[in-house]
């Protein structure tokens, strides 16, 4: 069952290392304007796909993940705790910071596994189906004939 989480109030995330984020929820409009911003910091190349090339080789996935997820952070965070300067003096929220956070790799990953991909449980969730008691294919009609007989034994060189 789908469970609709229906408040709008930003909730905090602990990330680690004493660093903790106050994000805005994900939603549908956080994504799309995340992907808009996203795409504008992209360079993407001119060469066409069709001469056979795969689209992994000429696309540098990790940088445009990396630019997702800086969008993604740059939209949902509104404040923070445990940042600071090379003093220890707070530093308030802003785009650099945030990108700055983002290329802490912890803190990076933290940041995927527990806003980001929250977003993308959705889609494990597929449909209100629950899977077959003994498998997928439990449930399923044989279209196969049974053989008319046992087959031979192999010879032995």
């Amino acid at each position: 069952m789908l469970q609709l989480t229906l408040s709008t109030d930003p909730q905090w995330l602990d990330l680690s290392h004493g660093v903790q984020i106050c994000v805005a929820p994900m939603t549908t409009a956080l994504m799309m304007a995340a992907r808009k911003e996203a795409q504008g910091q992209i360079d993407l190349p001119e060469k066409e796909f069709s001469d056979g090339a795969d689209p992994e080789t000429i696309l540098d996935t990790d940088g445009i993940a990396l630019a997702m997820a800086k969008a993604i952070a740059r939209i949902a965070i509104k404040d923070w705790s445990g940042i600071g300067d090379e003093r220890g003096n707070p530093v308030p929220v802003s785009p650099e910071g945030i990108d700055a956070l983002l290329d802490i790799w912890p803190l990076f990953e933290a940041f995927q596994t527990k806003y980001v991909n929250s977003g993308f449980l959705l889609d494990a969730e597929k449909n209100v189906s629950p899977p077959l008691p003994t498998g997928s294919s439990a449930g399923a009609a044989p279209i196969a004939k049974p053989a008319r007989k046992a087959a031979r034994t192999a010879r032995k060189s």
